[in-house]
């Protein structure tokens, strides 16, 4: 790696961390809330919003069930919680729902969970800042107009930030996300106490416009869908609560507890604020429609539909501006933070599934900064995909969110009350028994609550897009089967044959020469080194002149090995090479051939350009034959002398390779 390159990634992520520091980067309770719980206090920010989004088909009227349907998530919410408190005692290695899905259930259970995870992380990422766009649009026409811009280019923020370990990301998180939080309860808590105590009379922008609804005579089973579909919406609110029981291990000890306690301050503060946002955006007349220019009548030309926690914040700060863009900033702020839970969610799952050989390796091991650096950017890049793809838009995006996360929750459910069950049946200690059968009740409401959400999600939002998120979670099923069954069968072909013991009868050694320079005299004196039984020298006609005037130069030289020509007619090298490799082994199947390959070592990347080009192409046919043997013997051109100040103790990634870089 070049010193600019390793300058830029050390100015961007730091210096490496030790392996045996990676206790220092656990995470205290008052940092893990704003690391693993800011997605679902931040979704309070957009699930309303899409609650009175899907009821606006309806008109105004339909607005009268807004806190009946937030009432009914916030039980669901409650329930969850409860379930997972559970699921952390009982499984605090960070496996989350993927571990006990796969324990209790079976492995094609816990990949499903690890699949739908996997999406839903990624959609969280992609929601989150979508979301975080829009918010910021509402204060920022410039933002408004180039949202997808705005969503990469946080992404890549995000991205950066996590790369540099998660105890220094959730140190710079936990302060927008303290003010978020406080900020939404000075909101609320200001907009109720003027209502009911002052007595005044409090109106959003939009409490003058009437809604053009697009079918206000639903009756019956329509109308029924129609909550359904924006009960189904608001549920979105329940993501991010499983990130805390896949990050377990993240926290600092006693981890089950503090993770259940954190658990529970999450789900707390999400409940609180969810129905504090849609009581006072009901109390202050909020019209909020799917298509404000179609929908919305009365609203001025070229009129902006500012989202819902903006106009709550310009009605209840109306005359301290201050205040609305304090609350436009933090909490575009907590919906780009957000995104960091699935940041730290994803990268552990992924470390897990790439450990049972699901994934590929790489995603298992920590990078310089002890963060899964290979997770974070596969996560990156398959946000930034459904950004662009989708345009940003929240309401499209939403459509595929929160499958992935109930069918998790629906697994885990079950197999926690399998856990419970099993142990039930060998546990003799009463108090024990009692505890495993109120946590049995617990989780068995859990699943009757998620499997019935479930359902309502699949059947009011499958055609919407739900379907393009099922079929991801099942593209993503069958690759991890499919890296599976390669890693099985590599293991199963490396270990089920036995080594025979029996030695090559002959050693065949070969020397590729283009000159007879310095770098062919170190091949053949190496090549000599190692006492073949043959050692003979081969070269490649490609042109006439330049093979006569070695072959007459060989002939004067004191150098004893013979040298072999081989016509090429179209002037190709490595396929009369390898033929001629073929053809003794052919000869003498026995035998080992090992093929010597001069290689110049330089300093520049463009030098390599340069050189080795027909070095690389042999190598990698050569690789490819039996009882063929591929040694580069290198030789160092002078520019190589320059890149060695770098060090390799210096250079990316040396800690993990084992050199010692002077840290303490």
């Amino acid at each position: 790696m070049s010193k600019l390159s390793t300058a830029t990634k050390r100015l961007l992520l730091g210096r490496p961390f030790r392996s045996d520091k990676l206790g220092h980067t656990l995470l205290p309770k008052r940092i893990a809330l704003p690391v693993f719980a800011s997605d679902a206090m931040s979704s309070v920010a957009y699930a309303p919003e899409e609650i009175f989004l899907v009821l606006s088909v309806a008109g105004i009227s339909a607005y009268a069930y807004t806190p009946w349907i937030g009432l009914s998530v916030a039980i669901v919410m409650a329930v969850v919680v409860a379930s997972y408190r559970q699921n952390v005692h009982a499984y605090p290695s960070g496996g989350g729902d993927y571990e006990v899905a796969t324990v209790n259930l079976g492995p094609t259970a816990g990949l499903t969970v690890g699949s739908a995870l996997m999406v839903d992380y990624v959609l969280t990422v992609a929601v989150s800042i979508s979301s975080a766009a829009s918010n910021i649009g509402s204060a920022l026409p410039f933002v408004a107009q180039h949202k997808v811009l705005f969503a990469v280019a946080a992404i890549v923020l995000l991205t950066a930030v996590n790369l540099r370990g998660i105890r220094e990301s959730g140190t710079a998180f936990a302060i927008p996300t303290y003010a978020f939080i406080v900020g939404m309860f000075l909101m609320l808590g200001w907009g109720f106490f003027r209502i009911y105590v002052l007595g005044e009379d409090v109106h959003a922008e939009s409490s003058s416009f009437t809604l053009n609804a697009e079918d206000s005579h639903l009756y019956g089973i329509a109308f029924a869908f129609l909550i359904a579909r924006a009960f189904s919406s608001g549920c979105a609110a329940l993501t991010g609560v499983e990130a805390i029981s896949n990050g377990v291990p993240a926290f600092q000890k006693p981890k089950s507890r503090n993770a259940a306690t954190t658990l529970l301050l999450l789900g707390s503060i999400a409940i609180v604020l969810l129905m504090g946002i849609i009581i006072l955006a009901q109390k202050i007349g909020i019209v909020y429609a799917h298509n404000p220019a179609e929908q919305l009548v009365g609203a001025p030309e070229g009129y902006h539909q500012k989202t819902l926690i903006a106009q709550i914040a310009e009605a209840v700060f109306s005359g301290f501006p201050i205040g609305f863009f304090f609350m436009a900033i933090v909490t575009a702020l907590i919906l780009v933070l957000a995104a960091n839970t699935a940041f730290n969610g994803f990268p552990v799952l992924g470390s897990i599934l790439a450990q049972d050989r699901y994934l590929p390796r790489q995603l298992h091991t920590r990078g310089d900064r002890l963060a899964f650096s290979n997770g974070i950017l596969f996560l990156s890049g398959a946000a930034i995909a459904f950004v662009v793809v989708f345009g940003a838009e929240v309401t499209k995006l939403i459509q595929l969110y929160i499958v992935g996360v109930f069918v998790s929750f629906v697994l885990s459910q079950t197999g926690m009350i399998k856990h419970w069950t099993r142990h039930l049946k060998s546990e003799t200690d009463k108090a024990q028994r009692a505890r495993m059968q109120r946590s049995r009740v617990i989780n068995s409401i859990g699943l009757a609550m998620t499997a019935t959400v479930l359902i309502i999600v699949l059947i009011t939002k499958f055609a919407a897009g739900a379907w393009i998120a099922i079929v991801a979670m099942v593209a993503i099923f069958i690759v991890m089967k499919m890296i599976r069954k390669h890693y099985d069968s590599v293991a199963a072909e490396l270990e089920e044959q036995e080594w025979d013991g029996v030695l090559p009868s002959r050693t065949h050694s070969i020397v590729l020469v283009s000159k007879l320079h310095m770098p062919t005299m170190r091949a053949l004196a190496y090549a000599r080194a190692t006492r073949p039984d043959t050692l003979e020298a081969i070269t490649v006609n490609v042109d006439e002149p330049d093979t006569r005037a070695l072959v007459r130069e060989w002939e004067k030289s004191d150098v004893t090995v013979p040298l072999k020509v081989i016509e090429s007619p179209y002037r190709e090298i490595t396929k009369p090479v390898l033929d001629y490799v073929k053809r003794v082994r052919r000869d003498a199947p026995r035998d080992v051939v090992t093929v010597f390959i001069p290689e110049y070592v330089v300093g520049h990347w463009w030098e390599q350009i340069l050189h080795n080009q027909s070095a690389l192409r042999l190598k990698s046919r050569l690789l490819f034959q039996p009882g063929v043997m591929v040694t580069s013997v290198p030789w160092q051109l002078s520019s190589s002398a320059k890149a060695k100040p770098l060090d390799i103790e210096k250079t990316a990634g040396a800690t993990r390779r084992g050199y010692d870089t002077g840290e303490k």
